[in-house]
């Protein structure tokens, strides 16, 4: 008997999925599953034509083509528009620019979500740009730029994948739960009150947050030398990963690296390092390998996470606010092509996959939130899915991608529910409503606490400058 599944919300307009990578064909049967829409109204754009007849047999119109700077507006505006009702624009590709797209959306009054802050084909390579220029932060301050400039509005969800997105609504339920089990007397804030979560945050003694992932998904088959393999978008992954390493950086901190910038405008709730990320280091933790080590590859949640939890005093002068940043153990394929990639100068290898579920022998993404420096140390909540509950779960996808895909859908049920917020982040969702749509989806979602801290088990074979009076400082953190 097929099994049913509960209608969240309606889509009223057409839908315009761009982008049909391991991400979108994910999405697809989500969104078919979980909203009501017209389906001869739903089209899918993408440069790439490989998956094409996916989309045919779910009954889905696809267009061949790219959303580039000088076609976007002429190429969805029709699309977007056409009939009565109220559009949503699923932007799920790489190298088209969200802020473009999204400020698109908003005049045509069309609904709008993407799991980054995306720019045109070139930035991430360009040489001619500063690192500065080049950061996440320079990105999320364009949007942040449009939000203050036209607030209001048709809602625009930015950055609500699994990371940047659901790890936000894990770190607000990771704070409750801290609150709770250290004994603090405190009120929940509102969804939207960034002030009230913010104290409670620093009232709770949280020095900073890691987004620690572990990624143990194993493929059937061998890699052959020269190629990159991930269990998601090797393009994003390499594009992010030769950014320059960077994260919010907290008000706790009393060393900062040699090579590291402050940034000089906006929020300034993050610093830079003068080296990629996916070749830095982090000590970190989560529950089933223990202590591991991460890369700090860039990432929006580090910045908007930092950001939404600062508290300033009355002359607006900060005076607390938490480090975050990513601290990514990827599956070890990917790690094996970093290390080539890196040992070839940083050069692109010659051939790209995204290991499917079909692909994959066993293994899961745990994925989660590591809340440190408070009366009971440290605190991982997340999710722990395997690709075997994967399979059992929804087609054309492993773990990695249905925890983005899960999220997605989830940020749609919440700008249908809501679809006059304006231009949004993650952080400024409520958390509750979002992991309820999506906790079907997410295997175990589990909290963990552990006395491990930077400093545990460090051998003094190899001395290194440690910071032994606050085990917490980036200085243990970032492997030197």
């Amino acid at each position: 008997m097929q099994q049913e599944y509960p209608i969240h919300a309606e889509i009223t307009g057409p839908i315009v999925m761009i982008g049909f990578g391991s991400i979108g064909r994910g999405a697809l049967p989500l969104i078919e599953r979980h909203f009501r829409f017209d389906k001869s109204r739903m089209v899918i754009i993408d440069p790439n034509d490989a998956h094409a007849g996916l989309a045919a047999n779910h009954g889905v119109r696809f267009i061949h083509a790219g959303v580039t700077k000088d076609n976007y507006e002429e190429l969805l505006e029709p699309l977007l528009t056409e009939g009565d009702g109220q559009g949503f624009c699923v932007n799920l590709s790489v190298d088209t620019s969200s802020l473009d797209i999204m400020k698109l959306c908003r005049s045509l009054g069309v609904l709008y979500i993407d799991t980054v802050v995306e720019p045109w084909l070139g930035f991430y390579f360009d040489e001619k740009a500063g690192n500065a220029e080049r950061t996440n932060y320079a990105l999320r301050e364009t949007v942040r730029k449009e939000k203050r400039k036209n607030p209001g509005g048709t809602t625009a969800v930015s950055c609500c994948g699994a990371n940047p997105g659901m790890v936000s609504w894990f770190v607000k339920q990771a704070l409750v739960d801290v609150a709770r089990d250290t004994g603090m007397d405190y009120i929940e804030p509102q969804a939207d009150d960034r002030e009230g979560w913010a104290k409670l945050m620093k009232d709770a003694g949280v020095k900073g947050i890691h987004i620690a992932e572990r990624d143990t998904q194993r493929s059937k088959f061998l890699r052959p030398l020269g190629t990159f393999w991930n269990t998601w978008s090797v393009e994003g992954f390499v594009a992010e990963g030769l950014q320059p390493a960077e994260l919010g950086w907290g008000t706790h901190e009393e060393w900062i690296p040699k090579n590291a910038h402050k940034q000089k405008k906006g929020s300034k709730a993050a610093i830079y390092l003068d080296q990629p990320g996916a070749n830095t280091r982090v000590r970190s933790w989560c529950p089933t390998p223990g202590p591991q080590y991460g890369f700090l590859v860039t990432h929006n949640e580090s910045i908007s996470i930092a950001d939404f939890f600062t508290v300033r005093n009355d002359k607006d002068k900060v005076t607390y606010r938490p480090t975050c940043h990513y601290a990514y153990h990827p599956a070890d394929v990917a790690v094996l092509s970093l290390d080539e990639m890196f040992g070839n100068g940083g050069t692109a290898l010659s051939d790209n996959l995204v290991l499917e579920e079909a692909d994959i022998l066993t293994g899961i993404d745990e994925l989660g939130v590591l809340l440190y420096g408070h009366d009971k140390n440290a605190y991982w909540y997340g999710s722990r899915l395997s690709i075997e509950e994967t399979r059992d779960l929804v087609p054309y996808q492993n773990a990695t991608a249905l925890q983005v895909t899960s999220a997605v859908m989830a940020g749609m049920v919440w700008a249908l529910e809501n679809p006059e917020a304006g231009i949004v982040e993650t952080d400024e969702m409520d958390y509750r409503r979002c992991l309820e749509v999506q906790k079907p989806y997410l295997g175990p979602v589990e909290g963990h606490y552990t006395d491990w801290t930077p400093l545990t088990g460090r051998q003094t074979l190899f001395p290194e400058k440690k910071d032994e009076k606050d085990p917490w400082q980036f200085k243990n953190i970032l492997v030197s």
